[in-house]
């Protein structure tokens, strides 16, 4: 099978290479279906922010996705999800995951908050190995990615995911109009 591949850079097969993840990524990995055709990267850890990446690597902002992690409360309870939006566009936190969460202020959790509860670093954070009672929004734009590069859990390096394994990935939700 040949791994996905971005141009100046040594694509990796991420399940044969954990090292280059965050462990609950590795762990993620090898339960998703289909992760055998997602690879992995290796990028200087100053370049993980995506628009910084997308100068160097000279790669279009829509061929990289976005996680964002959103919460908010309804009776007390906390209901956390992550969103995952292309990176030219944003989440529509106000209103569509406002509504999908049935929460009164969703707001983006804390730095500290993401970092600690996800194992995963700042600039790295992606939405494969989050916590299995988070929510996975997943905008339908997506899924039409004939590639998305997102976070590994590590700043030094990124997957390289087909679009159409997000529709199998575990607890993924597929929404319309999840960003504009």
């Amino acid at each position: 099978m040949t791994l996905p591949r971005l141009a100046g850079l040594a694509s990796l097969a991420a399940l044969d290479h954990p090292d280059l993840v965050a462990p609950p990524v590795a762990a993620a990995l090898a339960a998703w279906p289909g992760a055998e055709r997602i690879a992995v990267v290796e990028i200087d850890p100053d370049l993980a922010d995506t628009a910084a990446m997308s100068a160097a690597y000279d790669l279009p902002m829509t061929a990289g996705a976005n996680c964002v992690l959103v919460a908010g409360k309804r009776e007390g309870a906390e209901r956390v999800a992550a969103c995952l939006v292309r990176a030219d566009t944003r989440a529509d936190v106000n209103h569509t995951v406002k509504r999908l969460l049935d929460v009164r202020k969703p707001s983006f959790l804390p730095l500290d908050r993401a970092v600690a509860e996800s194992g995963m670093e700042y600039g790295g954070i992606t939405p494969v190995g989050l916590p299995a009672d988070w929510r996975l929004l997943v905008d339908a734009r997506v899924p039409e990615m004939e590639l998305a590069v997102i976070g590994s859990g590590l700043r030094r390096s990124k997957l390289l995911v087909p679009g159409d394994l997000f529709t199998q990935a575990p607890g993924a939700e597929i929404v319309e109009g999840l960003a504009g």
